[in-house]
């Protein structure tokens, strides 16, 4: 981006609640179920039926508030959103105006340019989700889905904080791993469960006042975030050049194009007629209501990448991989709990469990106990390093205790001087050439004999005894 001009970001960020059922009905909010299934009178508007928040929505609407350091009011209003689209049944959707949930919070993330910045969070309100509009179901025709109808959302509003494509996508990536320790959403892009809008204005570097903001919507993976931004910014910067003014309106962007095209001239908020929604009293929340919110959170990412740092002497790049998700940062605790070195399991739950994990669903499927037991085995030098990756794969399959898979598969390390000597010299036999350049002073060849004698012996020798039988051979 030409250095003379500055991008400034605001994100709004749509987040499903972790409920089994709607916010204001009993339907299903589960992805996935057949078109126009989890439906009822109340979700779809029909006269008569009344709406009645569901208790669950409202505590992890909540604790994800708190997990961002808003402020949760005692009171808060549910206001009428009133707009016709044909995917909202009612006319209106149930949300929350003047007086949301949440106000004033903040979230620290590392941005690419800046080191560590931070967001303000203007306000986190609860609403609830329209249906969905389907292109592609038919020919020319567009088909509606109103299962999505009624299922829980909070919005999560920041102020215009973001100076970088790259930043936005960064407070995105520290903004799901918060709610997902909280609880409060799987954040599942693909199923709908974050979705993301972003407003975008440019300004001349120096300048205090904004820009024209354009919202950028249909922006449905983190990497298409910074692109979606990319394209927009660089939009506005080319038309400005020009002579040209950016007008205030809402752009889809298309993913296969890479570009961004017109929706509609952008709506102020007068334009949907708030007011308070007559079926719904004000949500009064008792201080003990929020409390039990607070204390039901968890330790929370950053806290916890600090203390792993402190507590286990871990670099900050292990401590940010091992708590990269809750499940790895107590499956990593437990490890350590279990007798292991913190060091040595942190290199095994990054290596080895992850990628294990990345090929069955994300399962862990060594038990804790089982792994420290391993990297026992290692340390103790009954097993060598390459031989307890197999007994790790051998256990994640058919599970089993450590040790007794080692010796049935024959892995256990032979630390017998006379056997590993005949090991090596079958080796130093075999690769005469090298011995000649070694003895001339190449000594470099060192590990190549190891990992021969690691070979012949099909990963039982002993390593270190090893490299000491094959200095003393080749002195002679």
């Amino acid at each position: 981006m030409p250095a003379a001009w500055e991008t400034v970001v605001g994100l709004e960020t749509h987040v499903q609640l972790r409920t089994v059922s709607k916010m204001f009905c009993g339907c299903s909010a589960a992805f996935g179920a057949p078109p126009n299934t989890n439906v009822c009178p109340v979700c779809l508007g029909l006269p008569g039926a009344l709406p009645v928040p569901n208790e669950l929505a409202l505590k992890l609407a909540a604790r994800a508030a708190l997990a961002l350091g808003c402020t949760v009011h005692a009171k808060s209003v549910f206001a009428r959103k009133n707009y016709f689209y044909p995917d909202l049944p009612k006319g209106y959707q149930i949300s929350q105006f003047e007086q949301p949930l949440a106000t004033d919070g903040t979230l620290s993330y590392l941005s690419p340019e800046r080191g560590i910045a931070t967001a303000t969070i203007v306000r986190l309100h609860v609403e609830e989700d329209a249906g969905k509009l389907l292109h592609d179901r038919f020919p020319k025709e567009t088909a509606i889905d109103l299962n999505r109808c009624g299922v829980p959302l909070i919005e999560i509003v920041t102020g215009p904080d973001f100076r970088s494509p790259q930043e936005a996508r960064a407070y995105l990536l520290t903004l799901k791993q918060v709610l997902e320790y909280a609880g409060a959403s799987d954040c599942d892009m693909e199923k709908g469960s974050l979705r993301v809008d972003a407003n975008v204005s440019v300004r001349r570097a120096g300048e205090t006042a904004l820009g024209t903001k354009v919202e950028v919507k249909n922006i449905n993976s983190f990497a298409y975030v910074e692109k979606a931004l990319t394209v927009e910014r660089d939009r506005q910067i080319a038309l400005l050049e020009a002579g040209g003014t950016v007008e205030q309106q809402t752009m889809l962007y298309d993913a296969k194009t890479n570009s961004v095209r017109p929706q509609r001239s952008k709506e102020e908020s007068h334009d949907y007629r708030y007011f308070p929604d007559p079926d719904l009293p004000p949500l009064v929340l008792k201080p003990e209501f929020i409390e039990e919110q607070r204390a039901a959170l968890p330790e929370l990412p950053a806290t916890k990448r600090e203390r792993f740092t402190a507590q286990y002497a871990l670099g900050v790049d292990d401590a940010a991989v091992l708590t990269a998700e809750r499940a790895v940062a107590d499956y990593y605790e437990a490890v350590v709990h279990a007798g292991a070195e913190p060091k040595a399991a942190a290199n095994w739950v990054r290596t080895e469990v992850l990628a294990d994990a990345k090929d069955h669903e994300e399962t862990l499927r060594v038990p804790p106990s089982a792994l420290a037991q391993l990297i026992g085995l290692v340390k103790g030098g009954t097993l060598s390093h390459q031989a307890a990756k197999r007994v790790f794969g051998e256990v994640a399959e058919r599970g089993g205790e450590p040790r007794n898979v080692a010796e049935a598969l024959g892995l256990v390390q032979v630390a017998d001087t006379g056997v590993v000597a005949g090991w090596v010299s079958e080796v130093l036999g075999a690769h005469a050439t090298e011995v000649t350049r070694y003895r001339n002073g190449e000594t470099k060849l060192m590990p190549f004999f190891i990992g021969q004698v690691m070979k012949v012996s099909r990963g039982k020798a002993d390593p270190k005894l090893a490299q000491r039988v094959i200095e003393e051979k080749l002195a002679s």
